[in-house]
């Protein structure tokens, strides 16, 4: 018995052919599924999209200017910003990131939500087999040349608040997660050392014990190194004094994993991570 067809706008797409149909980047519509604006179902390693839902996201807004006082619908700008990062262009990135800064974030707000976000993204893609590792690799190497502009921008007069110390474990080559967290923190006027990816405990604990005031230090995980690497990075810091220690990262998985290691907090965000630096 032959089954009836689905109605179209039951029709199941791939999230490219949604991308297609809703004329932006895959990137883009990928965001979509992620921030609950375009329905989803995971098949394997992709996503199947009805076409009632590209039909109900694409729906004309009625013609007419905004009334006024209405809230304005904000720019994506970390949907732009993945597509520029993946194609490694350096010189659009850096104009979006001067128009995100001239019109819609202060300094802060832009690592936490535009640049740390689009390299979520990106290494969500990497992940799901939506790009190389080449492309993956360019996208990283264009976000530090952007942080590394933007970094004077933090700069800030008058006494210190403290010192702290953040850092990759021992065996996580990622360090880029640092670097969007130490600029903000020096905004609020605490002297950072960012020792990067790949720190060996004793190298945490030598910088931690010749820091004048040393306040705290996170160590973000990105990859799995094992619990014995990390805890023992903690025991190697607290070793030096009551140094409280943050742990974050993929490889964290979550408040009780991170007292298990023997960290003094956790954090699930950057966002996160700041408040806790700074309240402390």
């Amino acid at each position: 018995m032959t089954r009836p067809a689905k109605a179209r706008g039951d029709e199941p797409l791939s999230l490219q052919e949604a991308a297609d149909l809703l004329g932006v980047h895959y990137m883009t519509a990928y965001r979509y599924v992620r921030t609950g604006r375009l329905v989803a179902t995971r098949d394997g390693t992709s996503w199947v999209v009805p076409r009632s839902s590209i039909a109900a996201l694409a729906e004309p807004k009625p013609a007419g200017r905004t009334k006024r006082g209405a809230p304005r619908p904000r720019r994506d700008y970390a949907d732009e910003l993945v597509a520029l990062l993946i194609d490694g262009d350096e010189a659009q990135a850096w104009r979006l990131v001067q128009d995100a800064l001239s019109s819609a974030y202060t300094n802060e707000q832009l690592y936490l939500e535009m640049l740390g976000p689009a390299m979520h993204d990106v290494g969500d893609a990497w992940e799901a087999g939506r790009i190389s590792i080449a492309e993956e690799h360019r996208a990283t190497a264009v976000a530090y040349r952007l942080i590394g502009r933007l970094g004077p921008t933090f700069a800030r007069r008058g006494p210190t608040r403290g010192f702290i110390v953040l850092g990759a474990p021992a065996g996580d080559r990622h360090g880029l997660a640092t670097s969007l967290l130490a600029d903000p923190l020096r905004g609020h006027g605490f002297t950072v050392a960012d020792l990067g990816a790949d720190t060996p405990a004793a190298s945490f604990a030598e910088v931690v014990a010749g820091g004048e005031r040393t306040r705290a230090v996170g160590i973000v995980a990105s990859v799995p190194v094992g619990d014995r690497v990390l805890a023992g990075t903690v025991d190697a810091i607290h070793s030096i004094g009551d140094i409280a220690v943050l742990l974050g990262g993929h490889a964290i998985k979550g408040a009780a994993h991170a007292t298990k290691l023997g960290a003094d907090g956790y954090s699930g965000s950057a966002a996160d991570a700041v408040a806790w630096f700074t309240s402390r």
